[in-house]
C-alpha cells in the first residue's frame, strides 16, 4: 500500500518532468534555429559563408566539450543547481546574440548559449532516475526526446513568423527571456530527489553486483574498443549532414535557389522535426521487434541518407516543393531520429557500470560533425561567389551538397563496419 509521501512524489514528479521538458525544447530550438534566420543574419552582420558557418557552429563546439563535465557537475553540484546556473548562462548568451554589434559578438553569444543548454540532458537523466521507476525510465526518456522535437518545429515556421514581426535580434531576446523563466522554474520547483522534500523515492535502486569501474579506466576501455570507432565515425558524418543542412544551410538554400519566402522555407524545414518525432518510435520498433538487431537499422537508414544526399548534390536546382518536403522528412527520420539506435548500440557494447562514460564519449562526435562541416560548407559556398542580389550561387550549393554526399558515403561505410550489439541467447 502506497504511503501518503509516495503518493505526493508520484504527483509532484510530473511538474518536474514538464519543466525539464520545456528546457529540452529550448535545447533543440537553439540547435536548429539559424537555418531560418541565416539570410537575415548574414545581411545584418555583413558576414560571408565561412563566418556564418562559424557563427552557427559556435553552439556545437562548447556543447560537445561540455558533455563530459555535465555528469561531474551533476554529481558535485546536483542537477537542479547545475541546470539553473547554466540556463542563466544561456540567457546571457541569447542577449549577447540579440544585441551583437558585430559578428564576433554574435559568435560569443552563440557559444554562451551552447555552453548553457549543454548542461540540461545529463542532469535531467539523473533527476528522472530518482523520480521514476526503472520500468518507467525508458518511456519517459522517449517522451522527452519527442518533446525535444517540438523545439525543432518552433525553430522553423514559428521563428520565421516571429522574426518577420519583431526581427531576428529581438526574437533571440524573447527566447532568452523564456530561458530565464525556465531557470527560475527549475530552481523553484525541481528537486534532485524526492528525499529533498521528505518523500520516499518511487525509483527502485538496485545495486549492481559488479564492481564499479573508475572513470579513467572506463575512458581507456571505451577508446580502446575497436567496435566503438565505427559508431563514432558514423555519428560524426551522419550528424554533419543533418546539422549542416537542417541547422544552417537548408534555409538559405530554399530561399536563394528555390525562391521560397522565409515562411515557406520554414514550413518545409519543419518536416525535419516531423521526421524526428515520427522516426524515433518507428525505428525503435523496427530495431526491437522486426529486425531484433541494431545494425540493420543503422545500415538501411544510412543507405536512405545516401539517396537523399545524392538528390541534394545532383539535382540541387531541380527539386520541386513536394520533393523538398519529403527530403526534409527523410533527413529528420533517417539522419536524426536514427541516432537513438546509435546511442543504444553504443551503450550495449559496454558494461552498465560505464554506460555514462561510453555515452558521454560518443556524444562528442555528432556535435563535432556539425561544428566542422557548417563552416566548411560556408567556405565552399563563398568560393563560388555570389549573384548580383548577394545570394550564393547554384554551383556553390551543388559543391556544398556534394560534400554532404561524401559524408553520407562515409557514414554508410561506417554503419556496415559496426558490430551488432544485441546478443541473442
Amino acid at each position: 500500500m502506497e504511503s501518503e509521501g509516495l503518493r505526493k512524489a508520484l504527483r509532484y514528479r510530473w511538474a518536474i518532468f514538464w519543466i525539464l521538458s520545456g528546457g529540452y525544447v529550448l535545447v533543440y530550438f537553439h540547435r536548429l534555429c539559424p537555418a531560418v534566420v541565416a539570410v537575415d543574419m548574414m545581411q545584418d552582420l555583413k558576414t560571408g559563408g565561412a563566418l556564418t558557418g562559424l557563427l552557427s557552429a559556435a553552439y556545437f563546439y562548447p556543447y560537445a566539450v561540455m558533455q563530459l563535465p555535465a555528469g561531474l557537475l551533476s554529481d558535485s553540484w546536483g542537477p537542479r543547481k547545475t541546470i539553473t546556473i547554466f540556463f542563466g548562462v544561456a540567457f546571457a548568451g541569447s542577449l549577447v546574440l540579440g544585441y551583437a554589434p558585430s559578428a564576433p559578438w554574435a559568435v560569443a553569444g552563440r557559444a554562451l548559449v551552447g555552453i548553457g543548454v549543454a548542461m540540461l540532458f545529463v542532469p535531467t537523466m539523473k533527476i528522472l532516475a530518482e523520480w521514476f521507476r526503472v520500468r518507467e525510465f525508458a518511456l519517459m526518456t522517449g517522451i522527452l526526446m519527442a518533446i525535444g522535437g517540438l523545439g525543432s518545429l518552433i525553430a522553423a515556421a514559428p521563428l520565421a513568423s516571429l522574426s518577420v514581426w519583431i526581427g531576428w535580434r529581438m526574437s533571440f531576446v524573447v527566447v532568452g527571456a523564456f530561458t530565464l523563466i525556465l531557470a527560475a522554474l527549475v530552481w523553484g520547483v525541481v528537486r534532485d530527489r524526492p528525499a529533498d522534500l521528505g518523500w520516499p523515492s518511487p525509483a527502485e535502486h538496485q545495486q549492481s553486483p559488479a564492481a564499479p569501474i573508475a572513470l579513467a579506466a572506463a575512458v581507456r576501455r571505451v577508446i580502446g574498443c575497436a567496435a566503438f570507432w565505427p559508431l563514432a565515425a558514423w555519428f560524426f558524418f551522419d550528424c554533419a549532414i543533418f546539422f549542416s543542412f537542417g541547422g544552417l544551410w537548408g534555409g538559405p538554400y530554399l530561399i536563394q535557389v528555390h525562391r521560397f519566402s522565409k515562411e515557406q522555407a520554414a514550413h518545409i524545414l519543419s518536416m525535419l522535426a516531423v521526421g524526428m518525432i515520427v522516426g524515433s518510435p518507428v525505428l525503435s520498433y523496427a530495431s526491437n521487434r522486426i529486425f531484433r538487431a541494431r545494425k540493420p537499422v543503422l545500415v538501411l537508414s544510412s543507405l536512405i541518407t545516401v539517396a537523399i544526399s545524392a538528390l541534394l548534390a545532383f539535382r540541387t536546382g531541380e527539386l520541386g516543393a513536394a520533393a523538398l518536403y519529403a527530403l526534409c522528412f527523410g533527413l529528420g527520420m533517417f539522419s536524426s531520429a536514427v541516432v537513438v539506435i546509435g546511442f543504444t548500440s553504443n551503450k550495449e557494447l559496454f558494461p552498465v557500470q560505464m554506460a555514462g562514460t561510453a555515452t558521454g564519449l560518443v556524444n562528442l562526435f555528432p556535435f563535432a560533425g556539425g561544428a566542422v562541416f557548417q563552416p566548411v560548407l560556408g567556405l565552399l559556398l563563398e568560393a563560388h561567389g555570389r549573384t548580383a542580389e548577394g545570394a550564393f550561387t547554384l554551383a556553390g550549393y551543388q559543391q556544398a551538397f556534394l560534400a554532404l554526399f561524401g559524408c553520407s558515403l562515409i557514414a554508410f561505410t561506417a554503419s556496415c563496419l559496426t558490430r551488432e550489439s544485441i546478443q541473442h541467447r
